[in-house]
């Protein structure tokens, strides 16, 4: 997503990053960098023309599983800062991992990061790149670095190398094979490329500073073997980029001006400044290079977003895949029926910071109902359903099965969207919380004795119920109160203090509807080091055969409508059809955990 360079940016910076990148445009630092209008290296981007794009960003998700709400918090700082400064943004899938990436995962993240709003296409360029695209390169600097004595092949075990590696608070060994001659580790390197060692028997390291404070500088490895088929490129490579070499250079090639990454990388800032540093003096890469920055990470309570912790939910059938409507995935938050604009507004109301933070589901589901209350529309639905008899309706009416119209408004502040009709009949369905044979104090809905409103309909006055075998009430008994029908001149006569909804038997619409609550009962489910599956909430999903207004027989797919009384809905966008309607809670009306 990109705007026009013209474009002024906001007037004031809200977050370290908006002031970072303000400052840099004013500067200039990245005014007259060339760009050839593709990624490539120094001598590729020396024929290009000054780049359009005032600053360039980019989302590089590994294509191993799905987009969760945690990715949210990245693709739109990375889009957003682009479209606001007059940017582009690159979609990257940094696929150097080939046996746990899939072509399955990186159509599910192209989909995933459209549907939440943003694109990649900017004026006839489609910035979707790939970090396999890259491996030649990758590879013609690795053998750079060694030529420069700044890389060396070792053939120590793993745990060899693990130990010589130190601690905190113990430096780094030096391997013996750190000092062998440039050409000796070229033509190692060579035989890696070339399958003639096993996988594991040795790596491609940095030469760096096995004394450094900082243990990512001790020597890091870049390459390792690795025989198994990439879904990119198949078997052309059996030696593979490690993601901490690859993520610079991919940056590099892009031109991206302004890396943005989580906090668990600003140990791996200084590495990634080294290898840039030395690569651009050897003449392979462009300057300015990009930079590297880190915000807090985003975390949802009730939520989990670990790839493979969200993979044993799945392969345990805890729930019934990726896109459960329970799951944090954005497959499953779209499923369960969040809008994009929730998603962004609650990731874009976080701001950015040098923390990570906990944000309470509670804020999500309040941007969900600050986009749904202005859009959604209403109708009536009885989700626990108990009869109710209206004894006196023939003598009111003529006639038992005497059908009376009812209107109520599509949407109550949406006028021009019309109305929506429906018939009150004798027997209805009503919720059976409405009814209480013994009421408790403050209750106002039916007893015998009270008089309730039906919404947009009658006043009705409770005589009595009926039971089963059990005790279990089966049936409300009340009657008419004449000539007060909502809406005419008669509906005042009577003063209610309860209003109940309703749906009328003769026409109302079976449906399944599945209530959804969070997964965990827990704000933090791994908190303490506990495992997750202690603390799995039993009723996260509660399926009940519920009874809706005529108007949703014939529901679309993906509609949102909220329920009046009860919160909002959307017909499921796999389960639902014609005939046979299913529809998920999203959220209810008002946070209850917040009374």
């Amino acid at each position: 997503m990109a705007h026009d360079p013209s474009t002024p940016p906001p007037a004031k910076a809200a977050n370290f990053l908006r002031a970072i990148i303000e400052r840099d445009l004013e500067a200039g630092t990245y005014d007259q960098r060339p760009f050839a209008g593709s990624p490539g290296d120094a001598a590729h981007h020396a024929a290009g023309a000054p780049d359009p794009a005032r600053i360039r960003t980019r989302f590089p998700p590994e294509p191993n599983g799905y987009l969760h709400v945690g990715h949210a918090k990245s693709i739109c700082l990375n889009f957003g800062l682009a479209r606001d400064y007059g940017g582009v943004c690159h979609l990257r899938l940094d696929d150097t991992n080939p046996e746990q990436e899939e072509q399955e995962y990186v159509d599910a993240i192209e989909e995933a990061v459209r549907w939440l709003g943003f694109d990649w296409d900017v004026q006839g360029t489609r910035h979707l790149y790939f970090a396999s695209d890259y491996f030649d390169f990758m590879y013609r600097a690795a053998e750079a670095l060694i030529g420069a004595g700044l890389a060396y092949v070792d053939e120590q075990s793993a745990d060899a190398m693990r130990a010589g590696r130190g601690d905190f608070v113990t430096p780094g060994s030096a391997s013996p094979f750190r000092d062998r001659a440039p050409a000796e580790n070229l033509a190692r390197f060579r035989q890696m490329r070339e399958g003639e060692h096993a996988d594991g028997a040795m790596v491609l390291r940095a030469k760096i500073d096995m004394a450094s404070p900082n243990i990512n500088l001790r020597d890091p490895t870049i390459y390792r073997i690795r025989r198994a088929t990439h879904h990119n490129t198949g078997d052309k490579w059996c030696i593979y980029p490690m993601y901490t070499y690859a993520h610079p250079i991919e940056d590099a090639l892009e031109r991206i001006t302004h890396s943005l990454c989580t906090l668990e990388f600003e140990d791996q800032r200084p590495f990634y400044d080294w290898l840039l540093e030395n690569l651009a003096d050897l003449g392979l890469l462009a300057r300015p290079l990009p930079r590297q920055y880190e915000f807090g990470r985003l975390n949802l309570t009730y939520v989990m977003t670990s790839k493979r912790k969200l993979r044993a939910l799945v392969e345990e059938k805890i729930v019934e895949g990726w896109d459960d409507p329970r799951m944090p995935t954005l497959f499953g938050l779209r499923r369960r029926g969040y809008t994009p604009a929730a998603i962004r507004a609650m990731a874009d109301g976080t701001g950015a910071s040098k923390t990570n933070i906990w944000l309470d589901y509670a804020v999500l589901d309040g941007c969900l109902r600050a986009d749904l209350e202005g859009q959604a529309p209403r109708a009536m639905a009885v989700l626990d359903p108990l009869a109710l008899d209206l004894t006196n309706w023939a003598e009111v009416f003529g006639r038992d099965d005497h059908v009376e119209p009812c209107r109520a408004p599509a949407h109550p502040q949406r006028p021009e969207r019309g109305a929506r009709e429906f018939g009150l009949t004798r027997t209805l369905w009503i919720e059976r919380d409405d009814f209480a044979e013994v009421p408790p104090k403050g209750f106002h809905r039916l007893y015998p004795g009270n008089k309730v409103r039906l919404k947009y309909g009658l006043v009705v006055e409770c005589t009595g119920c009926e039971k089963d075998a059990a005790g279990r009430v089966t049936r409300v008994l009340a009657r008419v109160v004449p000539d007060t029908r909502s809406g005419t001149p008669g509906a005042d006569a009577v003063k209610v203090k309860g209003t109940i909804t309703w749906v009328s038997r003769h026409d109302a619409v079976a449906a399944t509807v599945r209530l959804y609550d969070h997964l965990f009962t827990e704000p933090q489910p791994e908190a303490g080091g506990r495992d997750f599956r202690e603390t799995l909430n039993p009723t996260s999903l509660v399926t009940v055969r519920a009874w809706l207004e005529p108007g949703l027989a014939r529901a679309a797919a993906d509609l949102r409508v909220q329920f009046e009384r009860h919160g909002y809905f959307v017909a499921d966008r796999l389960l639902h059809a014609e005939g046979a309607p299913v529809f998920n809670r999203i959220t209810t009306l008002r946070d209850g955990r917040a009374a």
